[in-house]
């Protein structure tokens, strides 16, 4: 999202925006001397708040089952009128509309209206509309200009034209390229690498015989590594979920978590009826197994940047038990790895 904040000094407001690790700052318009800076500043905060609001729905796109998602989402239909007719307050009584891009477009207008510049307005307008379309591209997989502000996003679902180009980074490089950071929108990288991870678990336990849901933990022996979350994403691909579903059902649930609410309660509740039995038979382990108690494995902060590091850590970790235990050389595994994940490429589709 692009972050609005005013220049005291050159009386101008600058737009922010987070482009992957880095960000980018930029003039986005100078305003009259004679404009309060308050003014001003509630200008750069609703435009702040707005952006937030419609890139929500690129990170929460909605599903046939959410009316309130696909409601928010056809509002950018209004955006504009509601910047340019704003509802005023009338009588003492100000109407609020219930969808949050629509009402978050009105209080810019209606902040415009009150600084009452048509300059401004116009400048105004046309930076909503960049960013209403740099959403709409970034939906479509790509991610040039404006719309590589989806890479510091975490999306609860993925572009297929995103996860196809991770998988031909992780095809010239299993490791995992740079591109996969710099390019790639995270929760479609951590897909194709969990498809990646499979195809590499599954060549080490044929040279080593480990079970697949072992060699991580077996691996962090050798090197320090976070084997328990690339593991769940091997237990649930052995299952026979796809890479897609795996990694979209865990995203989910710690996007649900950062927003206060609990993804699964009755997997909750199975888990503290577990340590409560554990309890009994060694009351002293209990508060330590509630200490290690979560409702997401992953950080609710970065769920989909952090699961991707984890993932590509699991690839380095099957590369380590290969390597110790099958007595053979980086190059067999790359290309084992390789072969394996093209011969099961329909996992991605």
């Amino acid at each position: 999202m692009t972050t609005y904040a005013f220049d005291e000094d050159r009386h101008a407001i600058i737009a922010i925006q987070e482009i992957g690790a880095s960000r980018a700052a930029s003039t986005f318009a100078e305003v009259r001397r004679d404009v309060p800076a308050d003014a001003i500043r509630h200008l750069a905060e609703a435009l702040s708040r707005l952006s937030a609001q419609v890139w929500r729905t690129y990170t929460h796109p909605a599903s046939a089952a959410d009316e309130e998602g696909a409601q928010e989402r056809e509002a950018f239909t209004v955006v504009e009128v509601a910047l340019t007719r704003p509802n005023l307050p009338s009588g003492g009584v100000l109407e609020v509309a219930y969808n949050p891009v629509e009402e978050g477009a009105h209080r810019v207008g209606r902040a415009l209206h009150d600084i009452d510049d048509d300059d401004l307005s116009k400048r105004v307008r046309a930076e909503v509309r960049a960013e209403l379309a740099a959403i709409e591209q970034a939906e479509l997989g790509d991610l040039s200009g404006r719309a590589r502000q989806a890479l510091a996003l975490t999306r609860a679902d993925a572009s297929p034209v995103q996860v196809q180009a991770a998988d031909k980074i992780l095809d010239a490089d299993p490791f995992g390229g740079p591109g996969l950071f710099k390019d790639i929108e995270p929760a479609a990288a951590a897909i194709a690498a969990a498809h990646w991870l499979q195809a590499a678990a599954d060549v080490t336990t044929d040279a080593t015989g480990y079970a697949t849901t072992e060699i991580l933990q077996e691996a962090d022996n050798i090197e320090a590594l976070a084997h328990e979350t690339p593991t769940l994403v091997l237990e649930q691909l052995e299952l026979g979920l796809s890479p897609y579903e795996t990694i979209t059902t865990l995203i989910r649930g710690a996007m649900t978590v950062a927003e206060g609410r609990i993804p699964d309660l009755g997997e909750l509740l199975e888990h503290v009826t577990e340590v409560e039995m554990l309890a009994r038979q060694d009351p002293g382990l209990r508060f330590a197994l509630l200490k290690e108690l979560r409702t997401t494995p992953l950080d609710p902060k970065r769920p989909a940047h952090g699961l991707l590091e984890d993932i590509l850590g699991g690839i380095r970790g099957c590369w380590l038990i290969y390597q110790e235990d099958a007595s053979e050389d980086d190059s067999d595994f790359t290309e084992e790895v390789r072969a394996e994940a093209n011969a099961h490429r329909d996992r991605l589709t």
